[in-house]
C-alpha cells in the first residue's frame, strides 16, 4: 500500500517512513502542505498521514483542497492538537481519524491498515479475482485456497494489479506505485516481477494479461495461460 506522510517535523517523519516501511507500506514524504497538496492532486494512494501545523499551507487547507476535488482517499490527522474542538473540526473538514500525538507506532500502523480496509471493501479485509484471494488484514495471498508463496515485490505488484479492480496499469505507473517517486528504478525491473508472477498462476484460472498500449491487467479465466511481456 502507498501512503503519503506530510509531516514537518523531520525527526518523527524519518522515525515514521521506517516504521510504516517496515510494516510493509511504501511511503512518500513531504515537510510542507504545498508539497503535499501538489502530490495529492497528482498522484494516488491509499492513505495520507497528515499533520495540521505544516509550513507554506497548513493542514486543514491541504485536506480542504483535497476534498474540493472529490478525492474519497482516507486521511489521518496526526497533530499534537488533542482537544475536542480541534478533533471535530479536523473530521468536519472531511478526515477519516484522528490520532494526538504522542502516540504509539503500533496503533498508528492498526489504524492506517483499518482505513485503507474501510476505503477498498467498506470494512471487509478480503478480495477476490477468481481462484485468487487476497486478506489485506495478513496481506497474505491465497490460490484455489492454497497459500501462494510470494516475494515482498511479488506480493506488491499483484497487490496493486488486484486493487485496481480490472483496469490495466502500466510500467511506470506500477513502478510508481511499488517504489514511490524517491526511489530511481528502472520500470522496466516491473517485468521480471510480472513474469515470476505469471509463472506462480498459470492454468489456475487467473492470469496477468498484456494489454498493448496500457499495461497490466489481472483477470479471472476459464483457464489462465502465460500472456508474452
Amino acid at each position: 500500500m502507498r501512503i503519503l506522510l506530510i509531516e514537518d517535523n523531520t525527526r518523527l517523519a524519518n522515525a515514521l517512513v521506517e516504521a510504516l516501511t517496515q510494516a510493509g507500506f511504501t511511503v512518500d514524504c513531504v515537510h510542507d502542505g504545498r508539497s503535499a497538496d501538489y502530490l495529492l492532486s497528482t498522484q494516488d494512494y491509499a492513505l495520507a498521514i497528515l499533520d495540521l501545523g505544516l509550513p507554506q499551507l497548513n493542514g486543514l487547507e491541504v485536506l480542504r483542497r483535497l476534498r474540493h476535488r472529490r478525492n474519497p482517499m482516507p486521511v489521518m490527522i496526526l497533530t499534537a492538537r488533542g482537544s475536542v474542538e480541534d478533533r471535530v473540526n479536523g473530521l468536519n473538514r472531511g478526515a477519516d481519524d484522528y490520532l494526538t500525538k504522542p502516540f504509539e507506532l503500533s496503533e498508528l500502523k492498526a489504524r492506517a491498515r483499518a482505513l485503507i480496509r474501510r476505503s477498498l471493501g467498506h470494512g471487509s479485509p478480503g478480495l477476490r479475482c477468481g481462484p485468487l484471494c487476497y486478506d489485506g488484514l495478513s496481506r497474505i495471498f491465497a490460490l484455489n485456497d492454497a497459500p501462494l508463496a510470494l516475494t515482498r515485490r511479488e506480493r506488491d505488484v499483484l497487490e496493486v494489479l488486484l486493487l485496481q479492480g480490472g483496469r490495466a496499469v502500466n510500467k511506470e505507473a506500477l513502478s510508481e506505485k511499488i517504489f514511490g517517486i524517491d526511489e530511481m528504478v528502472n520500470p522496466d525491473a516491473i517485468e521480471i516481477y510480472v513474469h515470476r508472477l505469471r509463472k506462480k498462476l498459470e492454468g489456475s484460472g487467473v492470469a496477468i494479461v498484456t494489454l498493448r498500449g496500457l499495461g497490466y491487467l489481472l483477470e479471472a479465466s476459464v483457464q489462465a495461460s502465460p500472456s508474452p511481456r
